[in-house]
């Protein structure tokens, strides 16, 4: 067997050039493969980020119902108590509370509805981002000062500008009157989401309160958890405790399911697309193989005649191949780990594109260790079954008809 090897290593490196070139291509399929994983990774996990951290939170709680009808009446159960069991929880980080409602947002120039929270600038804070991305003006300061944070897109519809007054109308709870007061636009913010810029609106939550009549009740506790991992594990028994009492407790899957099923989908994507570059790399192992198979039959015919089973002929044209794949897969590593490491650096800019959520961060690359340990060993097990395809021709060859094709 030893033999074999020593055979094998040596007839790779008779043309090294072809060897080399040959190991390279099959080494970019495999660069190719851990790199596409890497952004594959790297995108879904900034896009979660930018949503939860943005202003979604890694989860939030409702009244059962209200996600579907926004209906101002469904109030959480206990709300205000929940809010406080919630600040003390071990899990959890940090709380928000908030109300959701519709309402219009009028100026002298235009009117605009408009999705219209309510909110608490002390929690707000370190939950979400509202006051990073302001591109003008202050974060509220109080929770009931007359001033309205909108989007940049909903300033220029409107078209006013930092201190000038808007009136905010919303329909009571229960009584579905309508309440009317006036705003100044205390700052202008972008979240790069054409959605979210020209049809949300923030006001303080205690003049949220008022105007909808709720006294002290609340539409939304978003919070977000010390550990992440623990916003995407369903069996949670914290998801129970606050859905009690009629209210409803769901993580960021069930919040944006679309990125839940981007996850999912991203195995069966990365299998496609290793089918696909592997199926390329095949011909070019194939070819490689069988040059070098050509150019040695003569000897392939001597090794025949001095009684070399074919088994052992067709062992020698694996381990060959196997000796290819060792090869490619070091040029491969060392191809990917210079290319995720540029685009680690530099990272790749989509904040002017918007996908299911704005991405306000270059997406970069996450290299794991499966990326440099189960790729590279299915390409070794590919490699060495492409190569029972020019073994078994090998193992076929008489030694008269091999030595008179080798001269």
């Amino acid at each position: 067997m030893t033999l074999f090897f020593k055979l094998a290593w040596r007839n790779l490196f008779r043309n090294k050039r072809r060897t080399l070139l040959a190991g390279l291509m099959i080494g970019l399929g495999l660069a190719a493969m851990i790199t596409t994983d890497a952004i594959t990774i790297g995108t879904i996990d900034n896009m979660i980020a930018s949503a939860t951290r943005s202003f979604l939170g890694e989860g939030q709680v409702h009244r059962d119902g209200f996600r579907k009808t926004l209906e101002v009446e469904l109030t959480i159960a206990d709300g205000p108590a929940l809010f406080e069991k919630m600040k003390n929880d071990p899990l959890i980080r940090q709380a928000s509370p908030r109300t959701a409602s519709f309402g219009m947002v009028t100026s002298p120039a235009n009117v605009q509805s408009v999705m219209l929270y309510g909110i608490d600038p002390t929690y707000e804070r370190d939950l979400s981002q509202i006051d990073d991305l302001l591109v003008s003006g202050d974060y509220l300061a109080a929770a009931d000062e007359p001033k309205i944070l909108i989007g940049d897109k909903l300033a220029d519809l409107l078209e006013v500008g930092l201190g000038d007054k808007v009136v905010v109308t919303v329909a009571q709870a229960h009584t579905g009157e309508l309440s009317q007061e006036l705003f100044r636009v205390g700052g202008i913010f972008r979240f790069g989401s054409r959605q979210m810029d020209g049809g949300m609106a923030f006001i303080p939550l205690k003049r949220a309160q008022e105007m909808l009549k709720l006294e002290g009740g609340l539409h939304e506790i978003a919070f977000l958890f010390h550990d992440k991992l623990k916003s995407e594990d369903t069996a949670l028994p914290l998801w129970t405790e606050l859905s009690a009492g009629g209210n409803e407790a769901l993580s960021w899957t069930g919040l944006v399911s679309e990125l839940a099923m981007m996850r999912s989908m991203t195995d069966f994507s990365l299998f496609l697309v290793g089918i696909i570059l592997f199926g390329l790399v095949s011909f070019g192992i194939v070819n490689t193989l069988f040059m070098s198979l050509y150019e040695r039959m003569f000897e392939f015919g001597v090794m025949r005649a001095i009684g070399t089973r074919p088994r052992q002929a067709a062992q020698l044209m694996v381990m060959e191949a196997g000796g290819l794949a060792l090869i490619a897969i070091v040029m491969g590593s060392v191809v990917a780990l210079i290319v995720n490491g540029l685009l680690l650096h530099y990272g790749i800019d989509y904040s002017d594109a918007e996908f299911i959520v704005a991405l306000r961060e270059p997406i970069r690359p996450v290299l794991t260790l499966t990326q440099f340990t189960l790729y590279p060993f299915l390409l070794f097990v590919f490699t060495c079954l492409v190569g029972l395809y020019p073994a078994i021709y090998a193992a076929r060859l008489t030694p008269a008809k091999a030595m008179k094709r080798g001269l």
